[in-house]
Parts: structure tokens; sequence; C-alpha cells
């Protein structure tokens, strides 16, 4: 039994409508993705502070009671007396935080917050001379490079090469320092940390760019090659940071058999006296990502590419220094020593003077000993010579006779 004409087009008119159909979903989602999820219009850098600031607070709020620099052990170093061969060194009352704020006549409730103008002048002194000694021997680009360029890169990358660093030409402000006191989580009341807390702002354009290849190892290596640069820069960053110092405490160190019975004198492991820093959950930081894609039909400036940088930056800082989360930076000893003394060009010169004849007397000193170790050596060879020659003549007294190495038989 055969179709009749009319059914036979009927079906390929069915099948015709539903491919070209198909095919026109396909068009449409494809254009869609790339409308909305490539070249979407991102949000505004307002909106987009304000929901990051309030993501980071609802997921630091369940943190704050687990995890904070505040909760740390106590950091009062205690000294035993009972230990102590000598009662020399007095010890004064210990000093607690009202004690300390009434000595320096500072009321946390009444002062007035500070303009640091004379830090701000110390802070771009330092970032200027940092920037001069970066562009003197480009240091800052080998290690940039080595450092993409390391065992951590990707498979997928190729050698990625720094194209442009900027490092700015403005300083960061810091204003409206105000001192309050935190509490350590301790019971005893006096032992509240004091904690710095200033607004930063800088406006400026500090640049960082690179360009690489993407390369596709599937099926085969080297299958595809794509060509990506990327720059980003810092526009604007504004926000509070909080200073503090933690002091010294030393710590008992945990016996190797825990079983065992503690020692009678057990010794402690001494943590270093650290400035811990840390911005509150509210900064903000503003980026312009430029990003070029492809080798011939090029596409510039991806919203998704610059979206996801910003996000991933933003990640990275609130992982690192962002409360409750704090940066630690041990401090040297403050106590002064010769070494470290620096004085007017006389005495610096007397300073080189006296380092250069220590080096001279370092050298005599090299000098003598090697002279005396080659007249040991030249003692122990004369020895061993008079050794040998000795037996000779006893041999040849015993009637034995001497011949000489290498002679002919008789």
């Amino acid at each position: 039994m055969t179709a009749t004409p009319s059914l036979q087009s009927h079906i390929l008119l069915s099948f015709t409508e539903g491919f070209l159909l198909g095919q026109l979903s396909v068009v449409i989602l494809i254009g869609a993705f790339i409308k909305f999820f490539i070249f979407g219009d991102p949000p505004s850098p307002e909106t987009t502070a304000s929901t990051r600031a309030l993501a980071r607070q609802s997921r630091d709020n369940g943190h704050k009671n687990s995890f904070s620099i505040n909760s740390s052990p106590s950091v009062v170093s205690r000294f035993d007396v009972r230990h102590s061969s000598s009662n020399v060194l007095r010890h004064p009352p210990r000093l607690t935080t009202p004690i300390i704020l009434a000595k320096t006549y500072y009321n946390v409730n009444a002062h007035q917050p500070e303009s640091l103008d004379w830090f701000n002048v110390l802070i771009a002194q330092t970032i200027a001379q940092f920037r001069t000694d970066a562009h003197q021997d480009e240091a800052i680009l080998t290690s940039l490079t080595n450092i993409l360029n390391g065992p951590q890169k990707p498979d997928f990358l190729s050698t990625i090469k720094v194209t442009e660093i900027c490092l700015g030409e403005d300083f960061p402000i810091l204003s409206n320092c105000r001192v309050h006191p935190v509490d350590d989580g301790s019971t005893e009341p006096d032992t509240a940390r004091l904690q710095a807390r200033m607004d930063v702002d800088l406006s400026d354009l500090i640049t960082f760019g690179i360009e690489t290849k993407i390369i596709l190892n599937w099926p085969r290596p080297l299958t595809a090659v794509l060509p990506v640069a990327l720059a980003v820069s810092i526009v604007r960053f504004s926000g509070t940071l909080s200073i503090s110092f933690l002091p010294s405490a030393s710590h008992p160190t945990p016996s190797a058999h825990p079983g065992s019975s503690p020692p009678p004198q057990q010794s402690l492991s001494t943590t270093p006296t650290s400035l811990a820093f840390s911005f509150l959950p509210d900064y903000r930081l503003d980026l312009n990502v430029r990003s070029l894609v492809g080798s011939r039909s090029r596409l510039q400036d991806i919203p998704k590419i610059a979206q996801m940088v910003e996000n991933r930056l933003h990640a990275w800082i609130d992982e690192r220094c962002v409360e409750p989360r704090v940066q630690q930076i041990p401090l040297p000893s403050l106590w002064p020593r010769k070494k470290n003394t620096r004085g007017p060009p006389g005495e610096e010169d007397d300073g080189l003077g006296i380092r250069a004849s220590e080096a001279v007397r370092d050298v005599k000193e090299e000098a003598r000993k090697e002279v005396e170790e080659e007249r040991i050596k030249g003692r122990e060879d004369w020895e061993r010579e008079a050794f040998a020659e000795g037996l000779r003549w006893r041999s040849r007294a015993e009637g034995g006779g001497y011949e000489m190495p290498g002679a002919m038989p008789p």
C-alpha cells in the first residue's frame, strides 16, 4: 500500500518545518548566550560594591565567634621570678589598657579623629622610592615573569609575557584615625587590646597587563591556539583599615611523648611581636579590565571576562585581609643596636674606616694561618724525608747494599 502524493508532501513539509524550527531555536539560544553572558552590560560599580559588601557581611557573621584575631590566646608574657637567678631586674606594675590610655592622655570617648597628614607624607616618600627602584633595574619585571611562569602555571597556557606595568603616580590618603579598645575574649576586662582604625582612599591608575596563548591539547597536542591579552587597572580603592599590635608571647613546647610525665623545666617557644592589619567588609575596589581574544577576528573588552577577573580579585582579598581574617607582619627587635646606627657623612666615614681596618685585620689573620699551615706541612715533609734517608743508611751498613730504584739487575 503506497502513500498518496498529498500525504508524502505533508510528511516532507513536517520534516522541513521541524528541521528549520530546530535550527532556529539553536541560533536563538546561541545569540541569547552571546548577548547576555558575553556582551551583557555589567552592573554599575555602586550596585556591585553594595552587593559584595552584603555578601561578605552575611558570610562572615558565622565566623566572627569562631575565628577572629580577638580569639587568640593571651599574649601577656609572664616572667617566672622563682626560676630567676637574680633580682636585679625590677618588675614594674602590670600595664593595662586603662593605664596606657591614662598615661598617654588619650580619651577614646572624647578624642577627636586625627588627619594623619604627617603619616601620609612618610608613606608617599616610601612609595616614591619603591617606584624609583623598580624603574632602575627592572627587578619587578623579572620577578613577576618568573612567578607567572612558575610551576603553578596551568598546562593549557603557553609562556606568559608581561606587556604593561604602571605603578601609578598618586598616593593613598589616610584620614579620620581613631583608637579604641578591642575585647580579646579574655576574662579580665582590663586586658583589651588597642586598635587604630583609619579611612583609606586611593584614586590612581595602577595597571598590570599580560599576554599568553590558550592551547587546546585535545584530541591531540596543539590542536588549536587562541591568543589572549589581558590588562587590569586599579582605578580606586577606599575602605577602613584596622591596625593593632600583637605582643610577643611564650608558649610551652608540646612534649614528644604525650603519655610521658612533663619535664621539670619545660622549654618555651616565643612568638615575636607582630603588626596585624585588616580591612572592614565594606571596602570598595573599582577595576578597569581590558581584554583581547583572537588573532584575526578579535573580540575586545568582553564583559564576562571582566566580571570573572573582578570576582577573582575580590575573593583573593577577602580570603586574606578582610575581617575576621587578618595579615600579621613579624616585627624586628626595637632595641637600639650599633650596627643599625647612621649619622652624618663624617661619622659614616669613620664607620667605614673602622670597618676597613677590621677587614685588613681579618686578611692578616687569614694570611698568618696560611703561613702557619705551610710551615707545619714543610716540617712534616722534612721529617718524612729524614726518616727515609735513615732507612737507606741502615740498610747500607748491614751490607745489604743500596740499589737505585729502577737499576738493571747484575
